[in-house]
């Protein structure tokens, strides 16, 4: 019995413990108000590492011993997002980001200047998700597309400021806290200050060294580094708390122990606050101890938010408005083409290197030769390179002549194999017409089929492909599936568990969707949104090598150009030949069952959707919509042919009923669907 007594009290003390050094972590990391010194914080840690020592059957997953208690990875799992993780439609003026809330105030039938908005300043590091169950720490996902993220569960739960237990004596059952893992300023410059003493690597900026810290195997090396997260929202949600505005979301974040992003407030969205809340945030953005590189608006009413919904990847409700890009100049040193995987020669400048905005610039694109001949640019030459939106440099123009001139001409043979080339008729490009026999293209072509938003062989890394590419292994990405085991064995710096986990990883490609594999197979002006609506479409690989170039011309965004390169592609025997040999490997994907495009039977037709919809998304109503030939609109109009409202529909629906429009619940939108789906 003593000993009954003597285990209870030591696990209490033990808890007791536990949530003291989890409370002065929140205090630090949270509210930068540490209570204890750390003298008295490394002392209690001591003592909670020596009672896990001599008790680990003690060992709580709510223990802060457990944040880099996690074994290094062998790779990165992919994890579905429940609720889409959207990106932001940028603005980079007043006029733009009050145009913007001027759209919205229309669709929603209010005063511009009624609507609340959310501002807070944009961190300049990592989106994360970060899912609770009943409370308690469960994995951590980055963005990824949207829809598929990589779980980095490992080095996210080292970072001090995300609570591995949620501070309430409520939680909720299910929660995703959304937000930005970044790095302070100061703990950058103590990366790099200790990268160079080590000879090690140094991050150009902070948000480079966040991103790559998190996607470290080993999350040792993710906890050395003084990592941050800062909530911005919240995806999927079970709990018995009803939120009304964004500013809510943030408050009950705030009391589950979450940090709040400093300078975030509401105001309404008048042309004179925008302006006065843009000052504020621009004379506060230098004292701030991380780097941010603008400001995010959001209408404050989740209502509101709702009744907008987004389009394609961004929010309609929400926009970044980026903080001026810096210009600086430089002396241009020389212009080199470079070759792309679809043959197109791009100018880039080679110059003097510049520092700006915590990035050393050494290269800018010049585009094309239309637009060297805009700037008047020769080599020699004194260049202002001006940053957009603190990312992208860009040749803005000539500052001061050179003074020995030397004209930038295109070559007349492509660099890489010597073909001819070519200027493409009614375009600016350049061609190399060495097509297949030109390395720059294939090794690149290789390179984008395997990547990650293609088929996603991820054992499969550039300089792996540049290898086997070099020795002739791989020609074309039909003998990607005929790599054997002794091929990459044999190559210094793999052995045979290396060589396994690419063939694994090649074989586990092999199982894909049609539009992925169409997005991989990198015909000209075909990207994943393009892909998706063709596979959509013609719903299997047949369909699509016979169609002609009117039939392409029916799918939703596809115009000329597209559907011209599309025929030449599937047009030629060669690359009908690699897909042969590539489904013959193996390649594959779920059969649609459908063997002809739908028939165009709305077209002509202005559709709308509003509210939400019980049985699918609004993206794959619109493609459905879309693939019958219909316009699908935003807003609704005299000139509209149907809306379809879903649950909570709002101002379209009434707008609809007061135009006498067309009106279809979402049964009977799924039962047209059901009829419509049998008419070919």
């Amino acid at each position: 019995m003593a000993n009954e007594f003597a285990r209870s009290d030591l696990s209490r003390v033990y808890n007791q413990l536990i949530a003291r050094i989890n409370q002065w972590d929140h205090e630090y990391y949270a509210l930068d108000n540490p209570s204890v010194p750390d003298a008295e914080y490394d002392q209690a840690f001591r003592k909670l590492l020596e009672l896990e020592a001599a008790n680990p059957e003690l060992i709580s997953p709510e223990s802060p011993s457990q944040r880099v208690g996690a074994k290094p990875i062998a790779e990165f799992k992919k994890v579905a997002h429940k609720v889409r993780m959207l990106s932001l439609a940028n603005a980079f003026s007043l006029k733009e980001t009050y145009a913007f809330f001027e759209r919205a105030a229309k669709e929603l039938n209010l005063n511009r200047s009624s609507v609340q908005i959310f501002s807070e300043p944009k961190l300049d590091g990592l989106a994360i998700s970060i899912h609770y169950d009943n409370g308690i720490f469960s994995y951590a996902v980055t963005r990824g597309d949207g829809q598929v993220g990589e779980d980095v569960s490992h080095n996210i739960k080292t970072v001090r400021s995300i609570p591995i237990k949620l501070a309430t004596s409520d939680p909720p059952l299910k929660l995703d806290v959304r937000g930005e893992v970044f790095m302070p300023k100061a703990a950058f410059e103590k990366l790099n200050q200790l990268a160079l003493q080590n000879g090690g690597k140094v991050f150009v900026n902070p948000r480079n060294a966040a991103a790559g810290t998190v996607r470290q195997m080993n999350p040792k090396i993710a906890a050395s580094r003084d990592l941050r997260f800062i909530p911005y929202g919240i995806g999927e949600y079970e709990g018995e708390q009803h939120f009304k505005l964004q500013s809510d979301i943030i408050d009950y974040l705030i009391t589950l122990g979450f940090r709040k992003n400093p300078h975030s407030y509401a105001f309404l969205g008048s042309p004179d606050e925008f302006e006065k809340n843009y000052h504020i945030m621009e004379q506060a953005r230098e004292d701030m101890p991380m780097e941010i590189d603008g400001i995010v608006y959001k209408i404050n009413s989740l209502q509101l938010q709702k009744s907008l919904g987004f389009i394609a990847r961004s929010p309609k409700w929400a926009v970044a408005r980026k903080f001026p890009a810096k210009n600086v100049s430089t002396r241009l040193v020389d212009v080199e083409f470079q070759v792309g995987r679809t043959g197109v020669l791009t100018p880039v400048s080679r110059l003097e290197p510049v520092f700006v905005g915590g990035v050393t610039v050494s290269n800018a694109t010049l585009h094309n030769m239309d637009e060297i001949e805009r700037l008047g640019l020769c080599i020699g030459d004194r260049l202002e390179i001006h940053r957009a939106g603190d990312v992208i440099p860009k040749v803005v123009r000539v500052v001061e002549q050179g003074e020995h001139r030397k004209p930038i001409v295109m070559p007349a043979n492509c660099p890489v194999c010597g073909s001819k080339v070519e200027r493409t008729i009614g375009q600016a490009a350049y061609r190399c017409t060495g097509a297949l026999v030109c390395a720059a293209q294939a090794a690149e072509h290789i390179r984008h089929y395997a990547s990650r938003k293609c088929m996603n062989i991820t054992h499969l890394g550039v300089k792996l492909i540049e290898v086997l590419y070099s020795q002739g292994i791989i020609k074309n990405i039909a003998d990607i599936y005929s790599i054997k085991l002794s091929d990459i064995a044999s190559l210094e710096g793999h052995g045979e568990k290396s060589a396994r986990n690419v063939l694994d990883s090649i074989e586990t490609s092999k199982t894909t969707r049609l539009d992925v594999f169409l997005c991989a197979l990198g015909i000209p002006e075909v990207g994943e949104e393009g892909a998706k609506n063709i596979a959509w479409y013609f719903k299997n690989l047949d369909a699509i090598k016979s169609a002609s170039f009117e039939q392409f011309l029916q799918v939703p965004d596809v115009g000329p150009v597209t559907a011209k390169n599309l025929v030449d592609f599937f047009s030629e025997d060669r690359n009908k030949t690699i897909i042969d040999k590539i489904i013959k490997a193996g390649v594959n994907w779920p059969d649609e069952n459908d063997e002809h495009p739908r028939e165009r039977i709305l077209a002509g037709q202005t559709w709308v959707l509003t509210g939400t919809l019980e049985h699918m998304s609004r993206n794959e109503a619109k493609a459905f919509l879309e693939s019958l030939g219909a316009k699908v609109a935003g807003s609704v109009s005299g000139k509209t042919s149907c809306v379809v409202a879903g649950r909570d529909a709002g101002t379209k629906l009434t707008k609809a009923e007061a135009l006498g429009v067309r009106v279809m619940d979402e049964a009977t939108f799924l039962s047209e669907l059901h009829q419509q789906g049998s008419r070919r």
